[in-house]
């Protein structure tokens, strides 16, 4: 595997540990907020959802990674 091929896996498994880091703050913060402010709770099942969305992309994307890795 060349260097140039290595360093764009590493992008990627960085920005996927920065969008399961950036997702868990962010929800965990809408939580709080929400229930501080006593939204609906239809709020903060998008908020849910919205992060499963995220959850789910970043599975896709370490799989992609783990793959790409085992064929080289």
């Amino acid at each position: 595997m060349g260097s140039e091929d290595e360093q764009k896996l590493q992008r990627k498994t960085r920005m996927v540990s920065v969008v399961i880091a950036v997702t868990v703050i962010v929800w965990l913060g809408a939580q709080y907020i929400g229930k501080s402010y006593g939204l609906a709770g239809r709020y903060a099942l998008l908020f849910d959802f919205a992060a499963l969305a995220a959850f789910f992309w970043s599975l896709v994307v370490i799989y992609q990674v783990w793959r790409q890795r085992r064929e080289n």
